[in-house]
């Protein structure tokens, strides 16, 4: 893991503990601001001053989005510590109510840009097989905070003499630490940079990120992720070493080439006509799978050939089990740095270190073939001959292919490349195949498309390697609007802003706010009242122990999105929150005595907010961060941030009401059917990421849609 990339997502993710902070402490200050304001008779200012913040995140968020697509995301997150900092410093000088509702205005627009904008900074500049882990650093930040600042709204109530200025004025602090990191350390996302056309500098931020010299392959990979889903067809191939070198041989029409480092080795890829058993998988299965979205089933496939033999064309991106990797005898590091390639970092997963292909044989290093060197990359010669794959994380390769009119706009094919299957590819179907070679073959899928790279010279040199890439005509042209109306974004649109809605209406705001309540009837407040403690600052102890019980929850997260992936921690999770919901309103109906009930609704709110973080807390911004196109991806997230802090809006007003009419019971019912609405949603609707450029996860939107409209 790059200590690089890790940097910069912490960094980023100080924008989340800023956030959390400030939710604890407005939650402790305004018990003093109502005293000093005298606003027991005005709870209309009273909410004001707590929901100021709310309002404000919502309105910067309306167009964050767009302004993050023309400036960049950097300067965005800068921006947002600014109004960290302001506000802090409004909120320790106001002299009256007024002027604090302003700095808590203030405080929101920092709020919303930060959540708006750090998952998809961290998104962009993360590689893929850690993706989830480094996106779910701001929700880990985010409970620190929490927990620090109700640590420190304890101490600060204990005294007779506690200032709410004070509480809420050390937000300033933290902010000026992360207004210098940002400013002096953090790098602009490098995908917004090719977005722009700015290649060297995009080049230079990943070659810091990535703690190596040659990125030609993500290069390549970013700037074909600006155009996605022209055209986009799914073959199927056969993948052998290559045993026709005779004269005589007729290299046939699509068919593919991947060259090794050494001189004489090759593999071929031949096309396996008719339909793609990865596409297929989508079409076909029981009652309940014809049911589920066929992207779901499309993109589940792929993970599911993946987790049973790992990636036999990029074989360290496979299963966690994997055994060590053997080099060929004759591999090491000075004649690799003399065939072009110029990393010598023997660890990175994403190195030229790594086989081609590897046999699932345990055996010698003989059985496998040597790495492919990026010194072959684009040095093509007859229509049809490919360049050697270059590995773009989770088991995916990024090749290109000349057509007919190779010298012309649109002669270059990019050819997105995986394994479909393991050992079992070689029986069935495949043994059926008249293919050359010794038999022990690999059948791959792969996504075709017409590339976006314009090249000064695709024939006898290396450009991309050299970093001799134009901007395509995309990145010339701004968001616009009418972008959403792309099929692959509109369908994106619905996972995102779906869960997005769902994650709010499941009751996290709803358990928040009647936390302390519940809480207080298990009787810890007087037993810490017997410890000469208040029960206002037994209200913040307690509400900080609860924060403190999610790092470890929230520690799993971290550890199980990428290897579980996002989907499965969502199906698993959304079931225990249910449960939890549903003890809860039990708790409420049948009479169990008032200690049983104190302790049963205490154990489920903990268990609810213990389980949320693990799943429905970080992965739907996660989700978010990853579905969408370059060119339109700020304004996306921007549209299911939106989504967020309405939904947020919504259900804390509501809730006062919903306890009036239909009492907690009721209430937390209705968070039970959204709950179980989640499930299925996520079940039917919502593809799994793990692991997958998000080139590639684009690619399969707007491919989907396009199928969807054609049938």
């Amino acid at each position: 893991m790059s200590r690089g990339v890790v940097f910069v997502a912490a960094t980023a993710a100080i924008g989340n503990m800023l956030q959390g902070w400030d939710n604890a402490t407005i939650a402790g200050a305004v018990l003093y601001i109502k005293k000093e304001f005298h606003l027991e008779t005005q709870p209309t200012i009273e909410g004001l001053i707590v929901a100021m913040s709310l309002i404000g995140a919502t309105v910067i968020t309306t167009f964050s989005g767009s302004v993050a697509d023309a400036v960049g995301r950097r300067p965005m997150l800068v921006i947002s510590s600014m109004f960290y900092f302001v506000s802090g410093l409004v909120m320790f000088w106001s002299p009256n109510v007024y002027v604090l509702l302003v700095a808590r205005l203030l405080d929101g627009f920092g709020i919303g840009l930060a959540v708006t904008l750090v998952p998809l900074y961290i998104s962009e500049t993360a590689p893929s097989d850690i993706r989830g882990l480094l996106n779910t650093f701001p929700q880990f930040t985010g409970s620190i905070g929490m927990c620090l600042a109700y640590t420190m709204v304890f101490f600060m109530s204990l005294k007779s003499n506690a200032s709410w200025r004070l509480m809420l004025g050390v937000l300033s602090l933290p902010s000026v630490a992360y207004f210098i990191l940002v400013l002096f350390f953090l790098p602009e996302s490098p995908r917004w940079l090719v977005s722009k056309g700015k290649m060297e500098e995009a080049k230079m931020v990943l070659q810091a990120l990535r703690g190596k010299e040659d990125v030609s392959g993500e290069m390549a990979l970013l700037v074909e992720g600006l155009e996605v889903g022209g055209e986009t067809s799914v073959e199927e191939y056969v993948i052998n070493a290559d045993n026709e070198l005779s004269e005589d041989h007729v290299q046939e029409k699509d068919e593919i080439k991947l060259y090794g480092a050494e001189e004489g080795q090759s593999w071929v890829a031949k096309p396996v006509r008719g339909q793609s058993s990865l596409f297929m998988a989508s079409r076909h299965g029981s009652m309940v799978a014809n049911m589920m979205d066929p992207m779901v089933t499309l993109f589940g496939s792929v993970h599911e050939k993946q987790n049973e033999t790992g990636s036999m064309i990029y074989p360290n991106f496979g299963s966690m089990f994997h055994g060590e990797q053997h080099k060929p005898d004759n591999w090491d590091v000075e004649s690799n740095h003399e065939k072009g390639n110029l990393s010598g970092d023997e660890t990175d997963d994403n190195n030229l270190k790594s086989p081609l292909l590897s046999r699932n044989s345990s055996g010698a290093d003989k059985d496998m073939i040597a790495p492919i060197s990026r010194a072959s990359m684009l040095n093509m010669g007859q229509p049809g001959e490919t360049t050697s794959a270059m590995g773009i994380g989770g088991g995916w390769q990024l090749a290109y292919r000349k057509t007919e009119d190779g010298k012309k706009a649109g002669g270059l094919q990019r050819i997105y490349l995986h394994q479909e299957g393991g050992a079992e590819s070689r029986r069935g179907s495949i043994a059926a195949l008249p293919v050359a070679g010794d038999g022990d073959a690999v059948r791959a899928s792969a996504l075709v498309s017409r590339s976006v790279l314009c090249l000064d010279d695709a024939t006898g040199q290396n450009p991309i390697q050299s970093g001799v890439i134009k901007a395509p005509r995309s990145a010339k042209q701004g968001t616009s609007w009418a972008d959403l109306a792309e099929p692959g974004i509109k369908q994106a649109l619905i996972v995102g802003v779906g869960i997005q809605i769902l994650q709010q209406f499941s009751g996290i705001n709803g358990v928040l706010y009647y936390t302390p309540q519940i809480l207080e009837q298990a009787g810890v407040g007087l037993l810490l009242a017997n410890m000469g403690i208040g029960s206002e600052s037994a209200s913040f102890l307690i509400s900080g122990v609860t924060t403190l019980l999610m790092l470890p929850s929230i520690g799993v997260a971290m550890r199980l999105i990428d290897v579980a992936g996002r989907r499965m921690l969502l199906l698993a999770t959304l079931p225990i929150l249910l449960v939890s919901l549903i003890v809860l309103v039990l708790s409420n109906i049948i009479p169990l005595g008032s200690v049983v009930h104190a302790v049963v609704s205490t154990i489920s709110v903990v268990v609810y907010f213990c389980t949320f973080v693990m799943g429905f807390g970080p992965i739907p911004n996660t989700l978010c961060s990853e579905i969408f196109p370059t060119r339109v991806r700020g304004l996306c997230i921007a549209i299911c941030a939106l989504t967020f802090w309405v939904g947020d809006i919504i259900v804390t007003y509501t809730l006062p009401m919903l306890l009036t009419t239909i009492g907690l019971a009721g209430a937390f019912g209705i968070y039970a059917v959204v709950c179980t609405i989640s499930w299925f949603f996520v079940y039917f609707r919502v593809p799994e990421t793990k692991g997958m450029p998000l080139e590639v996860i684009t690619e399969f939107f707007a491919m989907r849609a396009a199928n969807k409209k054609t049938n």
